[in-house]
């Protein structure tokens, strides 16, 4: 089925799911609108859309779906304008992480029988079309908060479609999607916020903290790498889910505090027990986008040669290399090269073919 679609808005969400549409659906129709005119002509020239649109034209929304990819609020200021004009047959959906006020304005514009939240639980710290990939959405769970008036088969067919991207379609009510991207999203990119300004407070002259921060503290703030405008609207809109959930994480630091002060050694170990416990079980399994991994960690040396030599080892007994990186701090994992295997018997055999040309191995 030659499906069309249309976007407002052409970021690297927008950009991302555009992509994955075209490589899915190779003759659907893809127009899209922008203020960024050079995102917009990039898009047309790698053939990612076939049509750049200067403005909310009749053109644009006569599609099947309209994909909402701009900034929330602008997304729920523009529904108004679209109800006026949105043919009769359009779905509408959206990729904001913040769903109540979306809901509301949907509502109040009339909207309700053709609007299918989303939500696609991806991104990177990184903004733009230019960085749109159409793996990013790759088993990464896609959340769906349909309203009450949708028809069901709207929505089977959205999900058909995310499925086909790539994507893991989740129904959720709006309102419990709020909440738990409050605590798995949003809560966390304030604390990665907070943590690194800590660090740049406390840091002195010669910047030795920020010179000597390692493989951890790199790893728990990346995401303090995000854009600053969207996350202060995310703020601005989930307010109440966050600060219930940050008042939880302060009463949960001043009982560290406490277990510190008075050096409570078991509240301690279980505080580290109990939560490596829950984040190991996040990849138990192969199922959802946290898939199980299979790497080792090998000690080479730092001369030129060596990550083609190891390579060039694997290659030779056949044995499929999913990544490969350089771990640049060995404070947390040793091993100076990660290698990522598609399975744990290939895992498996590597380790042993390298133990036997003595490498160091760490299991991961």
């Amino acid at each position: 089925m030659a499906y069309s679609f249309s976007f407002i808005g052409l970021g690297l969400i927008g950009g991302s799911i555009a992509k994955a549409l075209r490589a899915s659906y190779p003759d659907c129709l893809i127009q899209a609108y922008d203020i960024d005119m050079q995102a917009l002509e990039l898009a047309a020239c790698e053939h990612t859309i076939d049509r750049i649109c200067e403005s909310v034209d009749a053109a644009l929304l006569s599609c099947d779906y309209l994909f909402l990819c701009a900034p929330v609020s602008h997304n729920d200021a523009i529904l108004a304008q679209l109800a006026a004009h949105l043919p009769e047959n359009t779905i509408i959906t959206d990729v904001g992480s913040v769903k109540e006020t979306t809901h509301t304005a949907i509502q109040n514009a009339g909207l309700s029988h053709c609007f299918i939240g989303g939500h696609p639980m991806a991104g990177s710290e990184k903004t733009g079309y230019a960085h749109a990939n159409p793996l990013l959405l790759e088993n990464a769970y896609y959340i769906l908060t349909p309203t009450d008036t949708v028809p069901k088969q709207y929505v089977s067919c959205l999900k058909d479609i995310i499925t086909s991207i790539g994507a893991i379609p989740l129904i959720l009510d709006y309102r419990k999607h709020d909440y738990i991207t409050a605590a798995v999203s949003h809560l966390p990119h304030i604390i990665a916020a907070s943590l690194v300004n800590l660090v740049r407070d406390s840091d002195d002259r010669d910047g030795l903290m920020k010179l000597i921060a390692a493989g951890g503290f790199k790893d728990i703030t990346r995401i303090a790498s995000s854009s600053p405008v969207m996350w202060q609207s995310i703020c601005l809109t989930n307010t109440e889910n966050i600060l219930s959930l940050l008042q939880s994480y302060i009463d949960s630091l001043q009982k560290i505090r406490d277990d510190l002060t008075a050096r409570q050694a078991d509240s301690l170990f279980t505080l580290f027990e109990t939560a490596k416990e829950y984040r190991d079980a996040f990849t138990d399994g192969n199922h959802g986008p946290i898939k199980k991994e299979f790497a080792i960690h090998v000690d080479i040396p730092d001369v030129p040669g060596s990550i083609a030599k190891t390579a060039t080892l694997l290659a030779d007994h056949a044995l499929s290399i999913r990544n490969i990186g350089i771990m640049h701090s060995r404070e947390f994992q040793e091993g100076a090269l990660r290698i990522e295997f598609y399975d744990e018997a290939t895992m498996r055999t590597a380790s042993l073919l390298l133990k036997e040309n003595a490498y160091t191995i760490y299991d991961k």
